[in-house]
């Protein structure tokens, strides 16, 4: 039994990977401040004698003890969430990341970085490496999140080269799948929302920008893999699905798979910096994690409609 600290363990993901790691034997401390995420993603955990809610907001210090290995993946992630408070946003990617490096050198714990494919910008290199360095806006209204990831990619590796701290990173691409918000402003869960309840399905742009998605189990099996991954295997390393769909192509698999649903799809102007491609390549954590996804779109969708469909 390992003890394992989530940061933003009360998220989207952060919740789904405190149970992968509850059911595999391990003790989690989930810390979060529920600022864009719900006590209810974790409620049906909290009388498990292996896990243990920690109220935090890792922007001021703390001090924990005996913690073995720690995920960070606490930070706003979705737009409405990450731009309604822009300074806080980029305070949390800066100030909690450094707070977390500090927790993992006084536990000479391994930690790993959520860090994001946002970091790319809105690329020029298609499908993208980690060796792109990205095409990001640093004054736009996404740059908060953007930027704020990339710093936080520049204090994982400062603290790997000044104090061999014992680090990962990975690039999370979109992801999807049970315990996502409503209202959290991610396509998927936007469409799969607006067609259960017979609104306009609303497409940003004219729906032949792309994306690829990523099933929430495949992104945590990536994320474990990457954890047990040899000691010199720092990242950054993409975690995605690499098979490519329009936003209007998203749209119209959601509508097949809800016949009954009444919807429209409406067209509005695409917002500034939303990218125009967005694909990994995820040769690296072939190779070097033998990680690929698995599940695809149609059932992983089906499965986020049936958790959507449940929770209404």
């Amino acid at each position: 039994m390992k003890k394992i600290l989530i940061t933003g363990g009360a998220g989207f993901i952060g919740s789904n990977l405190c149970r992968y790691l509850l059911a595999k034997g391990h003790k989690v401390l989930c810390l979060d401040n529920f600022f864009s995420s719900k006590k209810s993603s974790i409620s049906g955990l909290l009388d498990d004698p292996h896990f243990e809610f920690i109220s935090h907001d890792i922007i001021e210090p703390i001090s924990l003890s005996g913690v073995d290995c720690i995920y960070h993946l606490a930070c706003p992630a979705s737009p409405p969430n990450y731009q309604k408070d822009p300074i806080y946003t980029f305070r949390t990617s800066v100030w909690g990341t450094y707070n977390i490096l500090q927790v993992a050198r006084e536990n000479q714990a391994r930690v790993l970085l959520a860090s994001t494919s946002e970091i790319y910008g809105d690329p020029f290199q298609h499908p993208q490496t980690e060796t792109y360095w990205g095409n990001v806006n640093p004054i736009g209204p996404r740059s908060c999140y953007d930027e704020g990831k990339r710093a936080s990619e520049t204090l994982f590796m400062a603290h790997y080269n000044m104090h061999s701290l014992d680090i990962k990173i990975v690039r999370i691409f979109n992801t999807y799948g049970p315990y996502m918000g409503r209202d959290d402003g991610r396509v998927v869960s936007n469409f799969i929302n607006q067609a259960l309840n017979n609104q306009d399905i609303t497409i940003y742009g004219d729906g032949t920008q792309t994306r690829s998605f990523q099933y929430i189990d495949d992104l945590v099996n990536g994320l474990v893999k990457m954890m047990n991954s040899e000691d010199d295997f720092v990242g950054p390393v993409n975690l995605g699905n690499p098979g490519e769909y329009t936003v209007a192509q998203l749209a119209e698999f959601i509508l097949k798979l809800l016949p009954e649903s009444k919807s429209k799809v409406v067209y509005k102007d695409l917002p500034i910096n939303d990218p125009k491609k967005r694909k990994p390549d995820i040769s690296l954590a072939k190779a070097k994690l033998d990680w690929k996804p698995v599940i695809e779109l149609e059932r992983g969708l089906t499965q986020t409609i049936d958790y959507f469909r449940i929770t209404q």
